[in-house]
């Protein structure tokens, strides 16, 4: 499916199979976290399991005009008491994906990352967002702007497995992938276009399942079907691109940053290749930016 907007895709979450998503949150004890949370439970598509203080949890919930007896609530004092339980629910399956609430997130994934929690699989840990650019007729997904800083072969790879899973798993069509690099042609001097060449090789020696890779592209060329044709670039991808995967951390932060201030674009992510998706938002981070991201983790959990 094309999903035009995000309302579209939170939408179809009320017909998806598997029922209600349960979010264990980690550390639910600040107001803009829970308010979050409670407008995601009010979709009717996510259950929150609030882990925590329970005292603070429940003073919190009743400043926001909630009943705590409403909520699922665990207490744990410590934040390497609070992550393991989370993680726990999740191993004995009452919990299908994971939310960082008023917690560090260096601690919080320290602890996380310990064996005995089983969150670490053998998948490239990467960041998923979605975008919806008001003059792009599609959701559109950048890779990744938040964990990886200099991914090599291996590390792209492995993100656009995740990303493309992901998508799936949230009814997306098999994805069209642009590797972007600022030309078209491999140049040597550009390690960038060597590895977007070589991923598009993996994926049409079927390596890399699931979607079509095209690369080395530019944005420009990858966004938009009258570029492509202008510089006489034939490929499927060419103005209907659905993942975008950058070079570093640096152009893929710039340019979801750009398309959010300077293209009145939408956007919100969370991390994939765990063993269930992380809500990963700044403890700064204001209700409507961390409100998006659940209800797509939500759905990339199914």
């Amino acid at each position: 499916m094309i999903y035009k907007n995000f309302d579209q895709l939170i939408g179809r979450m009320g017909t998806g199979k598997g029922g209600k998503r349960i979010v264990a949150v980690m550390a639910a004890e600040d107001s803009h976290t829970l308010e979050a949370v409670c407008q995601a439970a009010r979709v009717g598509a996510v259950e929150p399991l609030l882990i925590g203080s329970k005292d603070k949890m429940s003073e919190q919930l009743m400043l926001l005009g909630e009943r705590p007896a409403d909520y699922a609530l665990v207490n744990a004092e410590t934040p390497e008491e609070v992550v393991f339980r989370a993680a726990a629910l999740v191993n004995a399956g009452e919990a299908h994906f994971l939310m960082k609430g008023l917690i560090p997130t260096g601690e919080m994934m320290k602890h996380l990352l310990n064996e005995k929690c089983g969150f670490r699989t053998d998948a490239q840990l990467s960041h998923l967002g979605l975008v919806h650019i008001p003059n792009y007729h599609k959701l559109v997904g950048i890779t990744d702007s938040a964990l990886n800083i200099r991914p090599d072969l291996a590390q792209k790879k492995g993100m656009i497995v995740n990303a493309v899973g992901a998508m799936l798993r949230m009814g997306f069509d098999e994805p069209n992938v642009a590797v972007l690099a600022a030309v078209e042609q491999v140049n040597p001097k550009m390690p960038e276009t060597l590895d977007a060449a070589e991923l598009k090789r993996l994926n049409e020696a079927g390596e890399i399942a699931g979607c079509v890779i095209e690369g080395p592209i530019s944005y420009d060329l990858a966004i938009c079907k009258e570029s492509a044709a202008l510089k006489g670039y034939a490929s499927p991808v060419c103005g209907e691109v659905d993942l975008m995967v950058a070079p570093d951390i640096a152009a893929a932060n710039i340019l979801l940053k750009a398309l959010r201030y300077s293209a009145e674009a939408s956007s919100a992510g969370f991390v994939v290749g765990g063993s269930v998706p992380l809500v990963l938002t700044s403890r700064a981070a204001e209700v409507g930016s961390k409100y998006l991201p659940i209800l797509l983790a939500a759905a990339a959990s199914a």
